[in-house]
């Protein structure tokens, strides 16, 4: 708020305003000028949201914008011909960084048998390496997650799959909230791809790997994009152009924001404007010339300066 007053703008325009939720809501509704919401939170709070919104309808004086940024299962795709080094350092950046509490985390994994074969026991070995601790403390990676709320969540997940016959912990699996919420780095190995690891938004540091036969590497896309109901963002490994580009097309409505041959995470506002469709949100592109036209209202001005005389056309003269 101080930023934005320095920079000039105007007192009320920018208003910060803390309350509980529902009454938040209530109140901005009951008023006719309601003109448009940006939302970024779960995705059943902006549905219900965007249900309050459209029963409000009647006496408001426009059609409200509604602009979402809500969840996502982000995916990382590997191909047997792939940088598996790369991919390596990919998984374990995208997924744990911020302790994997960012929307963009990677969340799942689609491996190939044969890489998955060369690069996990390394996977693994650089997991253990990983410094957990006070995030003032830069030589840690990892710090703890934001509350007990989030703690809870997390770690039921990982109980879960402990509990699920087709999944296994490769690493990591442990907490502690005896102070702090932390939870370590986990990688689930699991044998169903539709396992609850694998579509539901987990939103910590958990990342479930499901290992495809090397052949199966187009049924595998179709499995990724059909399997999640979001679409944020996403990464593909492969080396080979062909096998990038036959990723890109299978994959085109997966993801937002989309990588290839990188961690499906750290988009840098007005580098890389960012936002995902189907469940994840409006895809209106925070950051970016696109979602700001979503805020303005366009509106055409003709001005003749020179009026018709007569209301007669040209055409319609008798012949002679």
């Amino acid at each position: 708020m101080q930023l934005l007053m320095q920079a000039g703008l105007p007192p009320g325009v920018v208003n910060f305003l803390p309350s509980k939720p529902a009454m938040l809501v209530e109140q901005l509704l009951q008023n006719r000028d309601f003109a448009g919401l940006h939302f970024t939170g779960s995705t059943n709070v902006f549905q219900r949201l965007w249900s309050d919104v459209a029963t409000a309808l009647p006496h408001l004086r426009s059609y409200p914008r509604i602009v979402g940024e809500t969840g996502g299962k982000d995916f990382v795709v590997a191909h047997p011909e792939c940088d598996e080094q790369g991919l390596l350092t990919a998984l374990i950046r995208g997924s744990f960084e911020y302790q994997g509490q960012k929307c963009s985390a990677a969340s799942r994994a689609y491996i190939p048998a044969s890489v998955w074969g060369r690069i996990k026991e390394a996977l693994i070995a650089e997991i253990k390496q990983i410094k957990m601790g006070d995030p003032r403390d830069f030589t840690n990676f990892m710090s703890a997650v934001i509350d007990q709320k989030a703690y809870d969540k997390i770690s039921g997940y990982i109980e879960y799959a402990k509990q699920d016959s087709h999944c296994q912990i490769i690493v990591g699996g442990g907490s502690d909230d005896s102070v702090g919420w932390f939870i370590e780095p986990t990688i689930i190995q699991t044998t169903d791809p539709q396992t609850r690891t694998m579509v539901e938004e987990i939103f910590g540091p958990v990342l479930t790997v499901y290992v495809y036969e090397d052949s199966e590497f187009e049924d595998v896309l179709t499995l990724c994009d059909e399997c999640s109901p979001y679409a944020l963002t996403g990464s593909i490994f492969a080396t080979s152009e062909a096998d990038v580009q036959t990723a890109f097309d299978a994959l085109r409505f997966t993801a937002g924001n989309f990588y290839i041959n990188d961690k499906p995470t750290g988009a840098v506002v007005g580098q890389q404007p960012f936002g995902g469709a189907r469940a994840s949100g409006t895809n209106d592109k925070a950051g970016s010339p696109l979602n700001l036209l979503r805020w303005v209202s366009p509106r055409s001005v003709k001005r003749n300066l020179t009026p018709d005389q007569d209301w007669r056309y040209p055409f319609q003269d008798p012949e002679e």
